[in-house]
């Protein structure tokens, strides 16, 4: 399954990105893919293969792009428990620097990307987000719901909170399915409850689900959150939802 290193032209400059896609020659849905607070990596290199290798275009851009080209901190190979600390306290700056008007106009520029690439479909398309990433895939959908038709989220940050433009704040603006897969304890009680309470009054075609026996960034296997069964339900939810919304892309 081919890698090709992309760069797409933004309102603040040019944002790395790889996309992965098969080499058949027709044209695929096309999926956006936001990384997790860790960045553009060889984990998420093969998180996008293996999405690709189902028959999809996908899209995974250097978030940090403002700051450098991807990996903008050096990354151990394997993120564990006595070295994420740091790590994360060295992200941290980027990530605050990631105001909501970036994210939206970096979201414009992503799908027109996206969107214009000659393997890629006229249909609609999916946006998926690990970690931090499924705020970004709920704000890209909302703000595009004419091209958005399948929003997921796996272990979620930050979807909840008391700002005025809080990701659940913006679910009546969504068209899309959506599939939340929750680690235990990414959310307290009463920030669920919120969440679901928020997509259910706003008729939104979603599951939202905690996946039991886990930690935030399961699906991550240079993590020692990583949970191999939980990896799978992953893409037992995933799969089926692109098949349904994006069978016509």
């Amino acid at each position: 399954m081919p890698i090709r290193t992309v760069q797409i032209p933004t309102a603040d400059g040019w944002a790395d990105a790889f996309a992965a896609c098969p080499d058949h020659g027709e044209r695929r849905p096309g999926v956006l893919l936001y990384t997790d607070i860790f960045g553009v990596r060889p984990e998420l290199e093969r998180r996008a293969r293996e999405l690709a290798e189902h028959g999809y275009y996908v899209l995974v851009p250097n978030l940090y792009y403002r700051h450098g080209p991807a990996p903008v901190v050096e990354l151990p190979e394997h993120i564990g428990h006595e070295v994420r600390p740091a790590v994360v306290d060295r992200l941290m700056p980027f990530v605050e620097a990631h105001t909501t008007e970036r994210v939206l106009r970096d979201a414009d520029a992503y799908l027109r990307f996206l969107t214009t690439r000659p393997e890629v479909g006229d249909g609609p398309v999916a946006t998926i987000g690990y970690c931090m990433g499924a705020a970004l895939a709920i704000r890209t959908a909302a703000a595009h719901p004419g091209q958005v038709a399948a929003v997921a989220g796996f272990h979620p940050a930050s979807l909840v909170t008391d700002a005025a433009d809080s990701p659940h704040r913006l679910f009546p603006e969504l068209t899309a399915r959506v599939h939340l897969g929750l680690a235990e304890g990414d959310m307290t009680s009463d920030s669920a409850g919120e969440l679901d309470q928020a997509l259910d009054a706003a008729g939104v075609d979603h599951i939202s689900e905690i996946y039991p026996g886990t930690v935030h960034g399961y699906t991550m296997s240079d993590t020692d959150a990583f949970n191999p069964f939980a990896l799978q339900r992953h893409w037992d939810r995933l799969l089926p939802l692109l098949r349904r919304t994006l069978a016509d892309s």
